[in-house]
């Protein structure tokens, strides 16, 4: 790139980004001007002079291209994910979508949170108010007329309430507290006839439970209505007085006669609330309740009402005090938010016995009554979420909000029941496949086991795909046009076709797996049904190993095809797994040794589970071989593991023969011979013998005497024995050898050394002392 260029370059790029070249259109010739003033002549000079020339301006385009590429180039490598995701597959797409929907999920929350809370002009009219002092004058006028008619008010009220007192304390003592005539009437049955009149007392007697109650608010309604029509009178003559006095010249300026009108209509609007809720709930209203019950509900009303009327009343009396309408806006959506929360309470405080109503009686059963269970114990769940949204649609100001509400409420209710009724229907289907005949029991004894092992699984992958469509179904509901998503090219259908590539390959996996197992079990228990114990018994060995060698391969194989469904491209991984594997070979030879040596024991039958056996300076059992290491079971109980590369030598005691090795030292007078004959007898005895005759392979191989001293004589020999054999026949030939020793007189030697010392006697110990005195 040529440097004398480069200012030109700069200066031509400078002209091209102003707003008088970007519009499509050309501008007057005085605007371009204006737009360009910071443009000096001569720069504008050397520009025209670049462009004109044909050179110039093809090095300019070159230089500029160069530009504009750099940027990309060296970008590239910082673009690059740590995953190996291609561009176009499917886990890049789930990834773009869920991050633009975040995005805009983002935006419209942070819009709705700007709609409610414009808390900051009431914030700006608080903080000007208090520093006019024209508002200090207003607020002035305003109490000292407010107090004025409240005072005038409250005075005639309390007039009004004197007056009413005996009225109101006549109805109340002629109330009907029951419905005896009708009541009595209903109550009166013939006893149950039979089973079913007993199962349908129950409800019969609800029924007429609710017909006497029904009766019986019938009868109060001409008191109720008459004692709420007396206790509303002086709320009138209250509203009666506070109008009167506003139309005096107390109310001669609008701005103060409005606030006081306001909360005069609150204060009696209160009043006439809570009138209207003790007249339905309260002790003497025209619902009997339980006394308990009809106070929580006058403490809440209260709350309530005077939360909500006194808020919408502060909010109105703010507006007319010069609040701006977004403030006042925002204050009526916090008032009427409390209301909602304090809604919110009521029906967590009242979950459990609405719950009992709804819940089905005890001993029923039947679709019915686990839908009525199910919905008792989600009910406070879906009235929260219907209160919420009566707020957020007033809040809000959707448009046909209400009957959107009433459209999406019904049809999740809708929606839910059909999923679960559908659920329940498609897994007793599944229970009832599952169920093995006992015909293909007998057959396939381990087949029940491995069925109810994947049963719950699978319970749990139906659910979910039912679920999975119930959800499409209620964004459809919901006006979200979900079914779009699934047509052909779209995510929504390369996921589905991912999913089921995937669950194809896992249940393929799954086949592998549990007919391998079932072919290795079955060839296990078919050759020791025909005899062959030993190899049932190596099989039984490499049992672990094969199917440790098996998972993993599936494992990996089900792995892999999974990360290439969801667009992973796997060859990186499979050279860097390899990479890894070289690494631990190297670096871990201690395992590669133990893996290398216990493939080839195993292959060469050295050992096998059950045998006896005794390497490395231990002895036991062997109750497992892995791929690595070999289990001993000690004959105290404890357990020895014992890794293949500590292995150097192996003494198996459990490879079909084991001999009985025979010993005796007999005295040096007894005769060999006849000793011998004895401990023939004996195992030719013993060979007769049921008990021995399967563990003793031959008769006594008697070898002869093997050591002559001056007190013993020692005869050897052994008997042949299978490998289970050798320790019992040894230990029963010692016991019948000392008896028939015994029994025939002959004697067994001593195994220590006998030494004859003589003590001299005192003749001789003198005649010994003479000399040693001679020679001192």
């Amino acid at each position: 790139m040529s440097h004398k260029l480069l200012p030109s370059i700069l200066l031509v790029c400078a002209l091209l980004s102003l707003p008088a070249f970007a519009q499509p259109a050309a501008p007057p010739a005085s605007s371009v001007a204006d737009k360009a003033g910071a443009l000096t002549p001569e720069q504008a000079k050397r520009a025209l002079e670049t462009l004109s020339d044909d050179k110039k301006r093809a090095e300019m385009i070159e230089t500029l291209r160069a530009v504009a590429n750099a940027p990309q180039q060296q970008a590239a490598p910082e673009n690059k994910s740590a995953v190996p995701l291609e561009a176009d597959s499917l886990g890049a797409q789930l990834l773009l979508m869920v991050s633009e929907q975040v995005r805009e999920i983002s935006r419209e929350v942070a819009d709705i949170a700007r709609t409610l809370t414009h808390y900051r002009a009431f914030y700006w009219w608080f903080l000007r108010t208090a520093q006019d002092p024209s508002a200090y004058h207003q607020l002035f006028d305003i109490a000292w007329k407010l107090a004025l008619v409240f005072l005038c008010a409250f005075a005639a009220e309390w007039l009004a309430f004197r007056l009413i007192k005996r009225p109101v304390a006549l109805l109340e003592a002629r109330l009907p507290q029951a419905a005896r005539a009708p009541a009595q009437t209903l109550a009166v049955a013939d006893p149950p006839s039979s089973v079913a009149d007993v199962t349908a007392a129950p409800e019969l007697q609800r029924r007429r439970l609710g017909l006497a109650r029904a009766w019986q608010s019938l009868v109060r309604l001409p008191f109720v209505l008459g004692r709420l029509l007396l206790e509303l009178l002086p709320v009138l003559v209250f509203l009666g007085i506070a109008t009167m006095l506003l139309g005096t010249e107390i109310g001669d300026l609008p701005t103060p006669r409005l606030v006081i009108l306001a909360v005069v209509n609150a204060y009696a609007l209160s009043r006439v609330l809570i009138c209207v809720v003790g007249g339905l709930a309260g002790p003497f209203g025209l619902f009997r309740v339980r006394a308990e019950t009809a106070v929580y509900i006058e403490i809440w009303a209260r709350r309530i009402v005077a939360v909500g009327v006194s808020g919408i009343a502060f909010a109105n009396v703010a507006l007319l005090l010069g609040l701006h309408r977004a403030g006042y806006a925002a204050l009526l959506r916090l008032v009427m938010l409390v209301v909602h929360l304090f809604i919110v309470v009521i029906i967590l405080q009242c979950r459990r016995p609405v719950a009992d109503a709804i819940r089905a009686p005890a001993g029923r059963e039947g679709a019915a009554a686990r839908v009525r269970n199910r919905v008792a114990g989600l009910w406070h769940y879906l009235a929260i979420a219907l209160d919420l949204a009566l707020w957020a649609v007033w809040a809000l100001n959707i448009r046909n909000g209400y009957a959107l509400l009433l459209q999406y409420f019904v049809g999740t209710i809708a929606v839910a029941l059909i999923v679960r009724l559908a659920t329940m229907l498609v897994l007793s289907l599944i229970d009832r496949g599952f169920r093995i005949s006992p015909d293909l029991l007998h057959r396939f004894p381990g087949l029940e086991t491995r069925a109810n092992r994947y049963l719950p699984l699978l319970r749990n992958i139906i659910s979910a795909a039912i679920a999975f469509i119930g959800l499409v179904a209620l964004l459809e509901v919901w006006g979200v046009d979900a079914i779009v998503w699934f047509y052909g090219g779209q995510i929504g259908s390369r996921l589905l076709s991912a999913v089921v590539t995937i669950g194809i390959a896992a249940l393929a996996a799954a086949a592998i797996w549990e007919i391998s197992n079932a072919l290795m079990d079955r060839k296990i228990s078919a050759l020791s049904r025909d005899g062959h114990y030993v190899r049932a018994a190596r099989l039984r060995t490499f049992q672990p190993m094969l199917r440790t060698a098996l998972l993993c391969l599936i494992v990996t194989v089900v792995g892999l095809t999974a990360l290439s469904e969801i667009g992973v491209n796997v060859a990186p991984l499979l050279a860097g797994a390899g990479i890894v594997g070289i690494a631990i070979g190297f670096g871990s030879q201690k395992l590669v040794q133990d893996l290398i040596t216990g493939l080839f024991l195993l292959l060469e039958n050295t050992v096998q589970v059950g045998d006896n056996v005794t390497l490395s300076g231990l002895s036991g059992v062997v109750e497992n071989v892995s791929i690595r290491t070999l289990r001993l079971r000690a004959g105290d109980g404890s357990v020895h593991i014992v890794p293949f590369s500590a292995v150097t030598t192996i003494t198996n005691s459990s490879r079909g023969a084991g001999n009985a090795a025979v010993s005796v030292n007999v005295s040096y007078k007894e005769d060999t011979d006849r000793a011998g004959e004895i401990l023939k007898d004996i195992v030719a005895e013993m060979r007769n013998e049921p008990e021995y005759r399967h563990l003793i392979r031959g008769d006594l191989e008697l070898w002869g005497v093997d050591k002559v001293d001056g007190s013993m004589a020692s005869i050897v020999g052994q008997i042949r024995c299978t490998d289970a054999g050798r320790w019992p026949v040894q230990r029963e030939f010692n016991r019948r050898m000392k008896r028939r020793f015994q029994e025939r007189g002959i004697e067994i030697a001593p195994g220590g050394q006998t030494i004859l010392m003589q003590v001299p006697t005192s003749a001789e110990i003198a005649s010994d002392a003479m000399p040693r005195r001679a020679a001192g």
